[in-house]
């Protein structure tokens, strides 16, 4: 089981968890959007990291960035699992024709 895995263990079994005492409960206990809201900020702070080129600080942010990814989608329902699956359906497939499959909008 990967790091990612447990990560998303975590998660799930923190949705049930109580608010005061759990970081991750206490975001999901804030619903959906300001999960949405935390992840959007965490992307920002790995974005300028990149842009720094500050190697440790860009880790430490991705890490950040991969977790409030599961929290946000725990939000909604979204596990990890239908991620990995929607991964091995793209696998070996061109980005820019699996692009084009997309519906718009």
């Amino acid at each position: 089981m990967s790091a990612l895995q447990r990560l998303a263990g975590t998660i799930a079994a923190r949705q049930a968890a109580d608010p005061d005492n759990s970081w991750t409960a206490r975001l999901l206990a804030k619903g959906p959007e300001k999960c949405a809201e935390k992840f959007g900020e965490e992307a920002i702070e790995a974005v300028i990291e990149a842009v720094r080129g500050d190697r440790a600080a860009l880790t430490a942010e991705a890490a950040d960035v991969l977790y409030h990814l599961l929290v946000m989608c725990a939000a909604r329902g979204v596990a990890l699992a239908d991620i990995e699956a929607e991964l091995t359906r793209r696998e070996g497939q061109s980005g820019i024709d699996e692009k084009a499959t997309r519906k718009p909008g």
